[in-house]
């Protein structure tokens, strides 16, 4: 492994120190394991139909998101396997793993992730 001085290697990899840094790095802040999920979100506000993570993050705690959880299986809106995902997320990640809590009026700003 070759050793430089950090002046030398922001010299010569000047992209690559700045990444290193911290630097113009986004912060992740929600996790989606369903691709169809991330593809609604990533639309604008017009004709946007909420998904079970937008219903997800207006809940308070994680007893919500299982009712909520449980109410869109029942109701077919979501798969068993996609309901056993979110659960397991949940448990594991935490509530806020879905992304921020929605307040009132989020949409009403025209943000939708």
């Amino acid at each position: 492994m070759v050793r430089y001085d950090k002046r030398e290697f922001r010299k010569k990899y000047p992209n690559l120190a700045k990444e290193m840094s911290g630097r113009g790095t986004i912060r992740i802040q929600a996790v989606r394991s369903d691709v169809d999920e991330a593809e609604k979100a990533a639309y604008g506000i017009e004709g946007y139909e909420p998904t079970v993570v937008d219903f997800l993050r207006r809940c308070k705690d994680d007893a919500q998101a299982l009712e909520v959880i449980e109410f869109m299986e029942k109701r077919g809106e979501i798969e068993p396997s996609y309901a056993k995902r979110l659960r397991r997320q949940l448990t594991e990640h935490g509530l806020r793993s879905f992304g921020k809590l929605k307040k009132r009026g989020w949409y009403e700003h025209g943000e939708t992730c």
